[in-house]
């Protein structure tokens, strides 16, 4: 992945004390760079490059856009306790967005949506259709069929989001293309005669990385198991 921007929605029937019920963030190229949530109800910078680069009015507009979210997720989030009969406890819906430009120029787009920790429905840009996971979706995959929301979506992954992407992606340069190593650490536990080695490596930048381990030279990569890239 060349360059990559990423919102996502998470709505809360239950937050705890003193923590917003929704939140949105915004990321490019794994950087967080926008944030809303439902307490301060204003969409507000996280980097020094997006502050430097846009206008009150820019901020207004996402604003907005965010306000009009919270208020669909809080619909939403009762329409699914209903589908799924439930009367009460902590429920969570999140769904993610966003669009990839590839080393080879391709443009990837996706929207994907979940309800407590479970894939519910997703979108399918290249066959223009929603993905319904659980029974409880088919009528949400209705009713966005019903309002042909696949072309508005489509529009939206390969039009509009690319040329934001595009946008912050030259704001933020600088930043964005800078390299940092990984901090490594290395430990081993022993069992039954067997010596289990562990690594970990964090604070690197860019997110894409490949980590092997080596014996005298030689990747030994064959008995190793990842453990993916995480948040730090």
């Amino acid at each position: 992945e060349l360059h990559t921007l990423r919102y996502i929605h998470t709505a809360m029937t239950d937050p705890g004390p003193g923590l917003p019920w929704f939140v949105t963030v915004g990321y490019v190229d794994g950087e967080l760079f926008t944030h809303y949530n439902s307490t301060a109800r204003r969409d507000t910078p996280r980097t020094e490059w997006i502050a430097a680069n846009t206008d009150q009015q820019y901020w207004d507009r996402q604003t907005q856009t965010s306000q009009r979210t919270e208020q669909i997720d809080r619909d939403d989030l009762g329409t699914l306790q209903r589908r799924y009969n439930q009367t009460g406890g902590s429920h969570t819906l999140q769904w993610m967005y966003g669009c990839d430009i590839l080393e080879d120029g391709t443009i990837r787009g996706y929207r994907q949506d979940a309800y407590d920790g479970r894939d519910f429905i997703a979108f399918d840009k290249g066959t223009m259709t929603f993905t319904a996971a659980v029974p409880e979706a088919v009528p949400t995959k209705r009713k966005w069929e019903e309002v042909d929301y696949a072309e508005s979506w489509k529009n939206y992954l390969e039009e509009t989001c690319v040329e934001w992407l595009r946008r912050y992606v030259e704001y933020g340069k600088a930043e964005l293309g800078r390299r940092e190593r990984p901090e490594v650490r290395v430990w081993g536990k022993e069992a039954d005669g067997i010596l289990t080695l562990s690594c970990r490596a964090h604070g690197f930048y860019p997110r894409p990385i490949a980590v092997s381990w080596l014996k005298d030279g030689a990747v030994r990569d064959q008995d190793a198991q990842s453990g993916g890239i995480v948040p730090n």
